[in-house]
């Protein structure tokens, strides 16, 4: 409003200006300028849509099943809204948002690594946006930037998860399996399933764990992790794979996650989860806005809903570390889960994952499954 009543007075002066001289000078009077030819050009806002319907696409790497139990909370709320889910694991997910920088297809990310995200941070791939109720998300889960460009849900964490039946064939007990390095027991020589830090998030904070825990700055961890590739038979590239495959007896341990062990024991399946004594690596599950020349006010609203209370009610179910600190509790965690947690450096992984994967891959890709 300012604007247009600054521009009028201009025109008006212009005007008064002419009168004068013309009273003057007998001479005719010069047109005045118009208005519009005095107006800003209106800005064109990035934004688009409606904020309660329309269609969305997400990038997630939360599991199958959770993916189908949050969306039709979600879906509930806003049945006007569809929501068009990519989902893959964490290194793949992260993949194909680096390929697309400048034509992101993604609206938001969903439930994907915070380290990862900090990896788009960096190529400026994210759109600062404070989702409603963000000021409740504790410091370590979110960004930390004025206007947050990405938002943690809840942690997940290293975890064997050991087949019982299996093990007592080599003559060995769950209490056997306490720590890393109990994993380097000749006994277990082929029977040791992971994932793979290049497709999947669970393996990269497995691995990264490993570094810190040894020392990052130095090549203990490395040396750990040449000795441990002696008794693993593949790496896998999903996080959940090595949990399924022993409860399914594919293998004596799968080095996965909490919550996938905990709930093939769930099922019925012979497998106790096993946190390491040494404490677990870990990462946030954590949202975003992609950075987009038209951004959907309907990917807002999806994002306000993923950290409103109705959302960590339904993520404290499956994992007891959300972000709000207010995290669930269920069966296989003997102590406090955010005790159990290392002291993780998320800036570092993100500053040193490009190089910390293709050292691994040098050194132990040979194992890998086909994808």
């Amino acid at each position: 409003m300012r604007r247009i009543v600054s521009n009028s007075l201009a025109v008006i002066m212009v005007v008064l200006a002419a009168l004068s001289l013309a009273a003057c000078s007998g001479n005719p009077l010069p047109a005045a300028p118009t208005e519009a030819s005095n107006a800003a050009p209106a800005e064109v806002s990035k934004f688009t849509g409606d904020k309660d319907s329309g269609a969305i696409t997400v990038y997630t790497a939360l599991e199958d099943e959770l993916v189908t139990e949050y969306l039709a909370a979600f879906s509930a709320q806003y049945p006007n809204i569809t929501v068009n889910i990519v989902r893959e694991s964490t290194g793949v997910i992260t993949a194909k948002l680096l390929a697309e920088k400048g034509n992101t297809v993604a609206d938001a990310v969903w439930g994907t690594a915070g380290s990862s995200l900090l990896v788009l941070d960096e190529n400026d791939m994210l759109e600062p946006y404070a989702p409603k109720g963000v000021d409740r998300i504790l410091p370590n889960f979110k960004s930390d930037k004025p206007i947050p460009t990405w938002v943690g849900i809840d942690a997940w964490e290293t975890a064997f998860v050991v087949n019982t039946a299996e093990l007592e064939k080599l003559g060995l007990s769950v209490s056997d399996i306490k720590s890393f390095d109990d994993l380097l027991n000749p006994a277990l020589k082929g029977h040791i399933v992971m994932s793979n830090p290049n497709s999947s998030g669970t393996g990269l904070l497995t691995v990264t764990g490993i570094l810190q825990l040894k020392g990052k700055d130095s090549e203990d961890g490395w040396d750990y992790l040449t000795k441990l590739d002696e008794n693993v038979a593949q790496y896998v590239h999903s996080g959940s794979k090595p949990a399924k495959m022993a409860a399914a007896g594919e293998c004596v341990v799968g080095i996965s996650f909490g919550y996938a062990g905990i709930s093939q024991k769930a099922k019925g399946a012979p497998v106790e989860t096993i946190f390491p004594s040494d404490g677990s690596g870990w990462d946030v599950e954590a949202n975003a806005l992609m950075k987009k020349d038209k951004i959907n006010l309907a990917a807002q609203t999806f994002l306000d809903w993923a950290i409103s209370d109705d959302a960590m009610n339904l993520y404290k179910n499956n994992y007891p570390i959300i972000a709000t600190g207010q995290g669930g509790s269920y069966e296989g965690f003997a102590t406090d889960p955010v005790k159990q947690l290392i002291d993780n450096d998320l800036s570092w992984i993100a500053l040193n994952r490009e190089g910390i994967l293709n050292k691994w891959m040098e050194k132990f890709d040979s194992k890998s499954a086909p994808k």
